[in-house]
């Protein structure tokens, strides 16, 4: 069974990622608004990874014998200047999560629940994997200034990004 004070704070990790999912989908509409369909397509992606992401969180809570407390989310912060920006966004938001995991992975270490721990694992390298991800693009945004030919490049190779669930872990 889990503590109270790790079921609330996969709550708070749970809130975080439907949180995410609603960001990126602000952040398909406004890049779709510019006719960029691979960059929205990108961020489409990015939506159903989130949903994935609280769905295991959920499911978790559930299988420990925790209470799921669904929080209120909040508007996203849709003021956006260029995809340069949104992808500097973007890679501030992944951070925020990253450090949220790290956070609930230590109170799961204090509290010596090597269940959580487990499960926390794939959540830490997919967050190494996530950042890695936006900084690439990121770099190559500013490479490009962010716009010009370089910027449909970009934009038709995350036209072809897709999401595949992960094997069951």
């Amino acid at each position: 069974m889990l503590s109270k004070t790790l079921q609330d704070a996969i709550n708070t990790q749970l809130n975080k990622e439907l949180a995410s999912e609603y960001i990126y989908l602000d952040m398909a509409a406004f890049t779709k608004s510019l006719d960029l369909d691979g960059f929205s397509n990108f961020f489409s992606v990015q939506v159903q990874e989130e949903r994935f992401h609280a769905m295991k969180f959920y499911n978790f809570l559930l299988d420990r014998g925790g209470n799921v407390v669904l929080k209120e989310i909040p508007a996203p912060d849709s003021d956006y200047k260029n995809v340069i920006d949104v992808f500097e966004k973007t890679l501030a938001h992944e951070q925020f999560i990253t450090k949220s995991i790290n956070e609930l992975m230590d109170q799961a270490v204090k509290e010596n629940d090597h269940a959580l721990i487990s499960f926390l694992k794939w959540f830490i390298d997919e967050q190494v994997e996530e950042e890695a991800n936006v900084s690439r693009i990121l770099n190559r945004l500013k490479l490009i200034g962010g716009e010009g030919q370089g910027l449909l490049t970009i934009d038709a190779e995350l036209a072809q990004r897709t999401f595949t669930p992960p094997a069951a872990v």
